[in-house]
């Protein structure tokens, strides 16, 4: 039997990795492919002096990019350590009037809706023009309605969200493990939830597809578009390879850039954006 931890506990299970999180994926080849995709998606929408909400922002990446492009950020993680790295890092690009930071386990936030009908948000007030979620951030859930309800209770009509979760159908890790004779990895997406360890925790983990997040935003937001991230790319855990065949890759990201909004929600992940009705 596998024990699972409280889900209130989930997030601070990340704690773990977080001083290694930017060796093993931000700065390497692979992470700076992946993030700069959706830095460029957040472009299209983001305005100076707008006022973002960020859910589950792990060491802080997207909230320094974020507040050099002249935005307000309000950083949330469930981990403590995690919290702790993005403060410094904040702190080092000088940005700390820019960048403020809560604690906010996003499955206890989902549970706050589902268990009160009048919660009282840990999220204030005022309204956010904006909210990011990146690079699997919304995998913890097994619902995605009700975060789409919070959400919507903190966006301005007309405010926009960029979600970046891991999606059900990654061609490269099931070519990957099929390849080595590891057919019950390959299909892990197929049988939700999937457990991963954590830690010393094994949580489980859900792979929405497109479909079911846009159904679940559906009466709250209008869906933008779609793009897939990582089809032609590796997933994280391969990122061996990108720093072993750089040309290689660089040449596959140009690809991926071209079809992704024809392949959409393919892929280790995908974007999506959506507006607030």
């Amino acid at each position: 039997m596998v024990a699972f931890t409280n889900p209130q506990q989930d997030s601070a299970a990340f704690d773990a990795f977080a001083e290694g999180y930017d060796a093993d994926f931000s700065d390497r080849i692979l992470g700076r492919m992946l993030r700069r995709r959706v830095w460029d998606a957040l472009a299209k929408v983001v305005r100076p002096g707008e006022h973002v909400l960020e859910l589950n922002c792990g060491t802080g990446e997207d909230a320094v990019w974020l507040a050099q492009q002249g935005l307000r950020v309000t950083a949330t993680d469930g981990s403590p350590e995690m919290l702790a790295v993005a403060a410094e890092k904040v702190r080092r690009a000088g940005l700390d009037d820019k960048v403020g930071f809560k604690s906010l386990d996003i499955g206890h936030w989902i549970l706050d809706i589902e268990q009160d009908p009048n919660p009282q948000s840990p999220i204030p007030n005022p309204l956010f023009d904006g909210a990011l979620s990146n690079f699997g951030g919304l995998n913890v859930l097994s619902d995605w309605r009700p975060l789409a309800e919070n959400l919507a209770a903190v966006l301005k009509p007309g405010g926009w969200a960029v979600l970046v979760p891991m999606g059900p159908v990654c061609p490269w890790e099931m070519l990957w493990h099929l390849a080595h004779g590891d057919a019950s990895t390959a299909s892990r997406r197929f049988r939700q939830p999937a457990h991963a360890r954590i830690g010393d925790a094994t949580i489980p983990i859900w792979y929405p597809s497109a479909r079911r997040l846009r159904a679940d935003f559906a009466p709250w937001f209008e869906h933008i578009r779609t793009e897939s991230l990582g089809l032609w790319l590796p997933p994280s855990y391969l990122a061996h390879l990108v720093e072993r065949h750089p040309r290689l890759f660089a040449r596959l990201d140009r690809l991926e850039r071209r079809t992704a909004r024809l392949t959409r929600g393919w892929g280790d992940h995908y974007i999506m954006l959506f507006s607030r009705r």
